[in-house]
């Protein structure tokens, strides 16, 4: 059964370009290690909340925007090895592909699936 990682970021409106890049890169990457989709979202209609929403949740400052996605893996195995791989990649290190975001306040996690229609 397909797993899903899914991820919310806070992104400077003025790395977007930069992030958008980063983003290119690793969907390659996310796919040579056996990813079936990526899928990268850049914020349009993401209400502050009384309570709790995206925002809250990525701690968004003034002059940013808030950047969703998600990677569709065949299981949780191919997942787990594709991850591992990722960490390892230099393709994959600062210096070479910055991020373009705190990664301190993204948020991520892993899901297995509930409900697929």
């Amino acid at each position: 059964m397909a797993y899903i990682d899914i991820f919310v970021a806070p992104v400077p409106n003025a790395n977007r370009e930069q992030y958008k890049k980063h983003c290119e890169i690793a969907a390659k990457l996310f796919k040579e290690y056996g990813a079936k989709e990526v899928v990268q979202c850049w914020g349009d209609d993401v209400p502050d909340g009384k309570v709790t929403s995206f925002p809250m949740a990525v701690k968004l400052k003034e002059g940013e925007t808030v950047s969703s996605g998600w990677l569709i893996w065949p299981d949780k195995a191919t997942r787990d090895a594709g991850m591992a791989k990722m960490m390892e990649d230099p393709r994959m290190q600062p210096d070479v592909n910055p991020m373009g975001f705190d990664g301190q306040r993204m948020i991520f996690g892993g899901f297995k699936n509930l409900l697929e229609s």
